[in-house]
C-alpha cells in the first residue's frame, strides 16, 4: 500500500547518492531536508507495516463471507484513493519544493495510522456491537 510519493522520494534520494534504505538513516535529529524526507518516508513505511497485518486479520475474520470481503475491499480501495488525494492536496502547498516528499509522507503516515486504528477497533469490538462489521471471535 505504499504510495508513489514514497517511491519518488526514495528514487530521487538514490539518484543523489543518499542511503538507499531509510533504516540506515538516524532520524533522531535530522538536519537536512533530505534526511527529513527520508525520515518521513520511514514513518510512512512503519505505519504501512502496521496496517497491512491488521487488514489481513480483518480479511481472515471475514473468511467465507464473500459479500463482506467485497465490501471491505471496496472500502480499502476507496480509502487508498482518499488518502492519496488528501495527501496530494496537503502537499500541494509545497509543490515542486524540496519539502514536498516530507509533507506528503507525513500525511500518508498520519492517514495510514488512522486507518490502522479503525481496523484495530473492528478487531477489538465486542459481541453485540451493532456497528461492528466483523463476526465475533
Amino acid at each position: 500500500m505504499r504510495s508513489a510519493y514514497a517511491f519518488a522520494a526514495l528514487a530521487a534520494l538514490i539518484a543523489l547518492g543518499a542511503p538507499a534504505a531509510a533504516e540506515e538513516v538516524d532520524c533522531t535529529d535530522p538536519q537536512t531536508q533530505t534526511l527529513l524526507n527520508l525520515c518521513a518516508a520511514a514513518d510512512h513505511d512503519a505505519a504501512d507495516e502496521r496496517l497491512n497485518p491488521l487488514y489481513a486479520k480483518v480479511r481472515e475474520r471475514l473468511a467465507g463471507d464473500e459479500r463482506k470481503l467485497g465490501l471491505l475491499r471496496d472500502a480499502q480501495r476507496a480509502w487508498i484513493g482518499y488518502r492519496d488525494a488528501e495527501c496530494a492536496f496537503q502537499a500541494s502547498t509545497v509543490e515542486g519544493g524540496s519539502a514536498q516528499p516530507m509533507v506528503a509522507s507525513q500525511c500518508l503516515a498520519d492517514q495510514t495510522t488512522r486507518r490502522a486504528a479503525d481496523l484495530d477497533a473492528y478487531l477489538a469490538c465486542e459481541e453485540g456491537d451493532l456497528a461492528c462489521p466483523l463476526p465475533p471471535q
